[in-house]
């Protein structure tokens, strides 16, 4: 090993283990969403400054298929899509719309089918004003599930863009 090498690892005869010194980008990116998720953390304590949604953004191990590492990814991928979502709504009650838009697009990039992130996006396009964004996006939504699993929105998420659609009659909103 090179220097660097050495310097992250501690080597005895027994055992080979990370230095202490070695920060580990998942310990931090779990516990800034366990901290996004304690109900009593408000989200004017943590810092939004952009870092916040990228450490939530990464996969953990993509390619690996061992058992141990799947169930260690999906479990990162459950705690990560509930901190964004969760995440984006403080920042709509908040008025920061951008910040809560980045958040839940995340999520929707981190599984495009599910539901509760779908309805954080349109939720903040529609708390911005946005109203075009929040039927385009759900009209595409709808799309692909019916395309992909042979399903459609549930009522809840239907609710969201109903009075839109009731207000521009003949839109293109799948069924």
């Amino acid at each position: 090993m090179r220097d660097l090498g050495r310097k992250a690892l501690d080597v005895s005869p027994g055992e080979v283990r990370l230095a202490r010194e070695v920060s580990v980008d998942l310990y931090h990116a779990r516990s800034l969403a366990q901290r996004i998720l304690d109900a009593r953390a408000p989200v004017e304590d943590l810092d939004l400054n952009g870092v916040t949604i990228d450490q939530l953004s990464a996969d953990l191990l993509p390619g690996w298929y061992d058992e141990w590492a799947l169930l260690e990814a999906e479990r990162w991928r459950q705690l990560r899509l509930h901190a964004l979502e969760k995440l984006a709504g403080e920042l709509i009650d908040a008025e920061q719309f951008a910040a809560a838009v980045t958040a839940a697009h995340t999520a929707v990039q981190a599984d495009p089918l599910r539901e509760s992130s779908q309805a954080s996006l349109i939720r903040a396009h529609l708390a911005e004003g946005n109203l075009a964004e929040a039927l385009d996006h759900f009209d595409r939504y709808a799309r692909r599930l019916r395309s992909e699993l042979g399903l459609r929105p549930t009522q809840r998420l239907r609710r969201l863009v109903a009075e839109l659609r009731q207000s521009h009659p003949g839109g293109g909103y799948i069924q």
